[in-house]
């Protein structure tokens, strides 16, 4: 029993190393890696660096023991961390080249009526036994209520209802010096990422997220609107990303948060208070069209609160022709950044895999592990979507239908008469005449099949 088992753990082991080489070749990492300014300097190269470090979650080891102590992998700790600590790697290219040839394939396989969108949300990136991290910070965690060290992960994602990649993050320290417990620890070229993205960390999260919206949308990344939750719904927010995508957020109850109704300024409960509702247990309570402080036109949608009675959720859209229940449908695939999350702290290793203390070093890694989301989304949906065979399929129906009986049959023809000159056997005079002959028996008898056939129809007609 013991056998078969670890029989069947090689065979899974070799299985998967074979579709990640085959994802490494297919996305052309290497070239990515080569164009992102990632190229080798010294000793082993990016591409086998990359390779080892993406392997580590799918082996269940961290990064000590698959590369710290590992003897066989053909290089020394310090090529990897070196690797990962570049403040000259640009990650941020690599990552939206990788995920755009994502998309793209995705695209084939996503009819056009359906919607894509991108999805804004944070996460805590927690390194509470830490000290000296560069730009560690405090920070509040909405979802346990408490204050702890880490970063926020900012992260913009496309979906299409069906799979869900990550297209780029900023790891956010804090934006007010004193909750800062460490500062800039390098001293860097201006001109580098490393810099650069030092500089993104220490702004607020809501400034970049028109930066992150453009870079995506000139990748030719298509979508049709932007999700997001409430912590990013306020009237700025919505005024500038509406300038290029129609935005559906969930709203929250902010005193300084005002809308304007029937001539008075009304805060989120008071606008609720207001409306007139549907009758009976409809899950749609109501909707308004109204207006922010920004002059802006907006739609709210509430909706009947699951789990609290008397509670209520709030919907806004920038798009106020769409019917309500289209807004709260579109919505709901915002829920795909949530198990993306929830995969990649609890299954791809993306806070206890390494302790880095570097921050460019921070940056590489989480790039890594979200390209192995990249790698079980594509998986994912090969397996699961039967387009991605039927696709090859259609591929070799449409080549074999561009071949007529005709033309192979002159094909084969012409086959035998070079076949025969070369021979010498016959003469030429004898061997044109014997195809000659072929040919005419031949449509003779496909004119008769099709006088055949015709009668046949005509039949059945009757």
């Amino acid at each position: 029993m013991d056998i078969t088992k670890q029989y069947r753990e090689q065979q899974e082991a070799k299985q998967l190393q074979s579709k990640i080489s085959a994802f490494i070749g297919d996305f052309r990492i290497g070239t990515l890696l080569n164009k992102s300014g990632i190229r080798k300097l010294r000793g082993v190269s990016p591409l086998k660096l990359f390779e080892v470090i993406f392997m580590l979650s799918f082996e269940g080891v961290r990064f000590s023991q698959g590369i710290v102590k590992n003897s066989s992998i053909g290089f020394q700790k310090d090529a990897a961390y070196d690797f990962l600590k570049n403040p000259r790697h640009n990650w941020r290219a690599f990552m939206l080249s990788l995920a755009a040839m994502a998309v793209r394939f995705f695209d084939v396989l996503t009819g056009e009526e359906r919607e894509k969108v991108l999805i804004f949300d944070d996460s805590t990136y927690d390194r509470s036994r830490s000290k000296v991290v560069e730009l560690l910070a405090w920070i509040h965690d909405h979802n346990r209520g408490c204050i702890l060290k880490g970063f926020k992960l900012l992260t913009l994602g496309w979906s299409d209802g069906n799979s869900f990649l990550p297209l780029d993050f900023v790891l956010c320290s804090s934006a007010k010096p004193e909750k800062r417990i460490q500062g800039i620890r390098k001293n860097l070229d201006r001109r580098t990422c490393g810099y650069k993205r030092r500089l993104e960390a220490m702004a607020k999260s809501t400034d970049h997220l028109e930066e992150m919206v453009k870079r995506v949308l000139n990748r030719g990344i298509r979508a049709d609107y932007i999700l997001m939750d409430s912590w990013f719904c306020f009237p700025a927010t919505l005024a500038t990303l509406g300038q290029h995508l129609p935005v559906i957020s969930m709203a929250k109850d902010v005193p300084k948060v005002l809308y304007r109704y029937n001539g008075q300024w009304v805060r989120l409960s008071k606008l609720y208070r207001l409306l007139r509702k549907r009758p009976g247990r409809a899950k749609i309570l109501t909707s308004v069209v109204t207006k922010t402080k920004k002059d802006q036109q907006i739609k709210i949608v509430f909706v009947r609160h699951r789990h609290k009675k008397r509670q209520w959720l709030a919907i806004v859209s920038t798009k106020v022709d769409l019917p309500d229940e289209e807004i709260v449908r579109i919505y709901g695939k915002r829920w795909d950044i949530e198990v993306f999350f929830k995969m990649m702290k609890h299954y791809l290793n993306l806070e206890r895999e390494a302790q880095l203390r570097d921050y460019d070093g921070m940056i590489g890694h989480i790039t890594i592990a979200m390209s192995r989301y990249i790698f079980l989304a594509i998986e994912q949906r090969r397996h699961d979507d039967p387009r991605t065979l039927g696709s090859l399929f259609f591929a070799c129906s449409d080549e074999m239908k561009d071949l007529t009986l005709l033309e192979a049959m002159q094909r084969i023809l012409s086959l035998a008469m070079e076949k025969i000159r070369s021979l010498g056997i016959v003469a030429e005079d004898v061997a044109l005449a014997l195809v000659d002959s072929i040919m005419c028996v031949a449509i003779e008898m496909l004119q008769s099949g099709q006088r055949l056939f015709r009668n046949n129809n005509v039949v059945l007609t009757i």
